[in-house]
């Protein structure tokens, strides 16, 4: 069992952030079918769904929620904007934004377009860290 939490701590987490979902960039994905395939049949520690990061809850989520020593992958807006609206809360926890944060743009995608990129990340942070 204790292994078994030691691995899972070296597993990047996987948080989509839907932009209060009617965002019409999500309207060809099926975000509970994508949610589901990407926290059951990737390697992640977890996955789940928040209704709007850059928002003021967003916030007090990401204070509480960010740990030190482990990658998140947030699936949502550009990149750019991402690592703009979160690099307080990254920083606050002791992350460095341009690490510990893998931001994937996955708007406009079909949900098997938006599982494919999130594997395909997270096969490139694998081989990344098993370089290391």
């Amino acid at each position: 069992m204790e292994k078994m939490e030691k691995e899972n701590q070296k597993q990047p987490g996987f948080i989509m952030c839907v932009c209060t979902g009617k965002c019409p960039g999500f309207a060809k994905m099926d975000i509970w079918d994508f949610i589901n395939q990407v926290r059951v049949e990737l390697p992640v520690e977890y996955g789940f769904i928040h209704p709007q990061l850059c928002e003021e809850d967003g916030d007090r989520f990401l204070a509480d929620f960010l740990k030190a020593h482990r990658k998140v992958v947030i699936g949502g807006c550009a990149p750019n904007m991402q690592k703009k609206l979160f690099r307080d809360a990254f920083a606050d926890a002791g992350l460095d934004i341009n690490k510990d944060l893998i931001p994937l743009d996955i708007r406009e995608m079909t949900t098997q377009e938006a599982v494919d990129k999130v594997e395909k990340a997270l096969e490139e942070l694998e081989e990344l860290e098993g370089a290391e």
